[in-house]
């Protein structure tokens, strides 16, 4: 049947998308939100998604409610009588809710159980196209979404498919830059961040280059902000801001707060990290460096001003950064 026939653009659809984390997961499915409301424009769209990235999907103006779920804080505590209770409560809110389709992004065996309590038809990657196979076998509807394409090109596609409609131009994000006051430790000089951290050793770039490129940025009057998350990050960012002239540590930053940061910065350098892919998300200049994964899959969203460096045993030196800077900088 064909899905456009079947749906009025008038009808108020609703629609689940469940994509839980990690971070740049989570902004990666941002564009089917834009690609839904501009095919369904009365569409209402909730989003079940991992308490600790809920702020995200709130970002854009066109997501509804949010589901929040807890399973990193409930990992190693399954025989806690809070935890069953945690667990007890999202299962009523997820059920309490009646969608017309509700759609898995994240082709997981994790995911597609979490979705198993939601009123509406389930729609998800087939065998071939789920990242976990045995996934597909919960879905009542699974489609083919062909591997080795940008993870933000495989939603799109997928939710396409499911809500039958033809995919048109670029991937829109639609989020911009929160409305804060701007915090006095700032300043009012132009900055650069720079994304020292990952989650993963083999994807940090060196000391010595990140120390190289903030005392060139401060020769061109561009002061360092070296944002941290963990207690190691923040000792790393301390070491760094001691060797680079007038850089900063800053305190810890919500999430709002981070993307505060980086949509009023001059470019933004970072290694494969959650909020590097924010600032991509943001359309501000953006500077990936990649060492040890393939950007072609999961890194940045490239677009004239996003650029991503380096691969698997592909490591960018200081010259690439500094010319990749000038030419996200000039579009």
């Amino acid at each position: 049947m064909d899905m456009k026939q079947s749906i009025s653009n008038n009808q108020p659809l609703r629609i689940l998308l469940v994509k839980t984390s990690s971070l740049g997961d989570v902004l990666h499915n941002l564009p089917v939100v834009s690609d839904i409301v501009k095919n369904y424009p009365n569409a209402q769209i909730d989003w079940l998604v991992e308490e600790g990235y809920a702020a995200l999907p709130k970002l854009h103006p066109k997501v509804n409610a949010i589901i929040p779920v807890s399973l990193r804080s409930w990992r190693g505590k399954l025989l806690s009588t809070s935890t069953w209770h945690e667990f007890k409560k999202f299962r009523m809110v997820l059920s309490a809710g009646h969608y017309d389709f509700v759609i898995d992004t994240q082709g997981l065996l994790k995911s597609a159980l979490l979705m198993l309590g939601s009123h509406g038809l389930r729609c998800g990657f087939d065998w071939s196209s789920a990242r976990e196979p045995l996934a597909s076998l919960l879905y009542q509807q699974t489609y083919l979404v062909e591997l080795g394409q940008h993870a933000v090109e495989r939603n799109r596609l997928l939710v396409s498919q499911s809500l039958g409609y033809n995919l048109k131009g670029r991937a829109d994000f639609a989020i911009h830059t929160p409305n804060l006051i701007r915090p006095d430790w700032l300043g009012n000089e132009s900055y650069a961040v720079l994304l020292h951290s990952t989650s993963r050793a083999n994807k940090l770039w060196d000391e010595s280059n990140w120390i190289a490129l903030g005392k060139y940025l401060q020769q061109n009057n561009i002061r360092s902000i070296l944002p941290w998350g963990s207690e190691a990050e923040k000792l790393r960012s301390i070491r760094l801001a001691s060797a680079i002239p007038n850089a900063i540590t800053p305190p810890r930053l919500s999430l709002n707060e981070a993307a505060y940061l980086l949509g009023k910065t001059y470019v933004v350098v970072g290694v494969d990290t959650g909020l590097t892919h924010l600032s991509a998300a943001l359309s501000v200049p953006t500077v990936g460096i990649y060492t040890s994964t393939n950007p072609k899959l999961t890194g940045l969203y490239e677009g004239p001003r996003v650029i991503n460096l380096g691969g698997i045993s592909l490591v960018p030196g200081i010259t690439a950064v500094i010319d990749a800077i000038h030419q996200v900088r000039i579009q």
